[in-house]
């Protein structure tokens, strides 16, 4: 690895922890660099993934503030956050590979599109059914299909995350986004444990990488909340559709 490649991941990583302490879908930074710098698509995603783990954790003890009196939730919603991740973390590493390469482009439009309709769809939910002290039944499901698409590719988890938390929960945007935190960290390190054991992670990548989202994911819950939402979604939905193309286009 050339040195400059080395730099252009590690700041990639300190954007990623960033926008993933305070919102989500900092995958979609680190993701393209990887394979703009010709990393395959599985194994981008796993390095990617065991490096982005210590990152959530330090948004998640920077906003620490914020999870007081959250203590029955994470318990609820963290273990199926935890089941959910072991579905996905399997699926990524037993499914062929082909598989991953031909959904991914999509999945990766999907996550742009929500990150731009997010507004909207928690307004729209809200306006359905008004959120609850607890979220109801359907929330621990929602985390148990969060859990699972993060453990299969994480970008845009945590944009679904809090989609689905505030939609369901009644309670300050700042303690949701720290349960939100508190979450991916589960879903994020329990995907990571089974790809360091099962998987080939490249790791000069995953020590760049975490050494960035640590950084980064301390100053973005720090200093973050100052972001534009509506700038932020829109540099992350223009490095997603670059990523899909770059994708769909080495497939062509």
């Amino acid at each position: 690895m050339e040195l400059w490649e080395a730099a252009v991941i590690l700041l990639a990583g300190v954007a990623a922890g960033g926008v993933n302490a305070i919102a989500g879908s900092g995958t979609l930074f680190t993701f393209p660099v990887l394979l703009a710098l010709g990393f395959p698509p599985v194994t981008a995603t796993v390095s990617n993934s065991i490096g982005l783990a210590p990152g959530t954790l330090s948004g998640t003890i920077a906003y620490r503030r914020e999870l007081a009196g959250q203590r029955g939730r994470i318990l609820r919603l963290g273990g199926m956050s935890f089941l959910g991740a072991m579905t996905g973390a399997l699926l990524l590493i037993y499914l062929p590979a082909g598989v991953f390469e031909f959904v991914v482009p999509f999945m990766i439009g999907g996550a742009c599109v929500l990150i731009l309709l997010q507004p909207r769809i928690t307004r729209w939910a809200r306006a359905r059914r008004p959120a609850s002290k607890n979220g109801g039944p359907l929330l621990p499901l929602g985390a148990y299909a969060t859990g699972t698409y993060g453990g299969y590719f994480a970008a845009a988890q945590g944009i679904i995350l809090i989609s689905i938390l505030g939609a369901s929960l009644d309670d300050d945007l700042q303690r949701l986004n720290a349960l939100k935190n508190a979450l991916t960290t589960i879903a994020n390190g329990t995907a990571a444990v089974f790809y360091i054991v099962l998987a080939s992670p490249s790791w000069p990548v995953v020590g760049l990488i975490a050494a960035g989202t640590v950084m980064g994911g301390y100053l973005g819950a720090n200093f973050g909340r100052r972001l534009s939402p509506a700038a932020l979604r829109v540099c992350l939905v223009v490095v997603g559709l670059t990523a899909a193309v770059q994708l769909v286009m080495g497939r062509i």
